[in-house]
């Protein structure tokens, strides 16, 4: 049977506009993650790069088998025997660019990649306007991939908002869900903590989510707080601030098993239909 318990790290980071530093700092990261006894190091959605403009972003944006970091990346997985996961990084798919996470296993081969499914279009009381989709290309699959200690339900930053989409990545058998973002300050100290703790508890399952933090060189400012929760919602760690950083916690996945015996609403779930009453709302014109 496959070992239950390991340690889980998360790289907090503060990318900028020069993708070899910030592939540099993630290496680095990892490595220091490793020494400190991590077995699975998780680094936060755009690795790689974090820029807003979308003209120096295309600039700058390779394929995936041209991609640097991803090599890297795959590289110190090799050679330190580590779980690497690889919050996302931007690739090229056509005429947009793919928000892509990749799983990759201690001999450095890719056990899975996902594209962020939900895209990021919002206007903030702040005046932050946010449009995802002119730049990016939604994914359309959900993605649970198998490590040697427990299957791993992927998702990115804004999928968090969307409780049917962890449901479903832990019925079909993920114990972990992981949830690396880029999260804006604004919306981080509003939500952040809530959303991790509440997908959690929702499914019985341990959430990790390394993040972005603080003033990045293209103007935006990231929440931090990389986390770690338990399937009973407690918080294992937390990076607090947006300073760069490492956190671990262990991960014991008999805990999930208990979660989900103690409150089994997974298995409690029903179809049903919506029905509205009452008078019909007159469509604005």
């Amino acid at each position: 049977m496959p070992e239950s318990r390991f340690t889980a790290a998360c790289l907090q980071m503060r990318s900028g506009r020069d993708p070899g530093a910030n592939r540099d700092a993630a290496v680095a990261g990892i490595r220091a993650a490793v020494e400190r006894g991590a077995a699975y190091v998780q680094t936060p959605e755009m690795t790689s790069l974090v820029e807003r403009s979308r003209e120096r972003l295309f600039a700058q944006v390779t394929s995936e088998a041209q991609d640097q970091t991803l090599a890297a990346l795959r590289d110190v997985a090799r050679e330190t025997g580590t779980v690497v996961q690889i919050g996302s990084i931007a690739v090229r798919a056509g005429d947009k660019i793919a928000n892509r996470a990749y799983l990759i296993g201690g001999d450095g081969d890719i056990l899975a990649s996902y594209d962020k499914l939900h895209l990021f279009d919002v206007d903030l009381p702040s005046g932050e306007r946010w449009r995802e989709s002119a730049t990016y290309s939604g994914g359309a699959c959900a993605v649970v991939a198998a490590t040697p200690w427990a299957m791993l339900g992927l998702t990115i930053c804004y999928d968090i908002r969307f409780p049917a989409l962890y449901r479903a990545l832990a019925e079909a058998g993920a114990e972990v869900l992981t949830a690396p973002a880029c999260f804006t300050r604004q919306t981080g100290e509003a939500h952040w903590h809530v959303l991790q703790r509440a997908r959690a508890i929702e499914t019985g399952s341990f959430v990790i989510s390394a993040a972005q933090g603080g003033t990045h060189e293209d103007g935006r400012e990231t929440f931090g707080h990389s986390m770690i929760v338990d399937p009973w919602g407690r918080v294992l760690a937390d990076a607090g601030g947006s300073d760069p950083g490492i956190i671990l916690a262990e991960i014991d996945v008999a805990q999930v098993l208990d979660a989900r015996a103690r409150i089994p609403s997974l298995k409690h779930g029903r179809p049903f239909t919506v029905e509205r009453v009452g008078p019909k709302v007159q469509a604005a014109q």
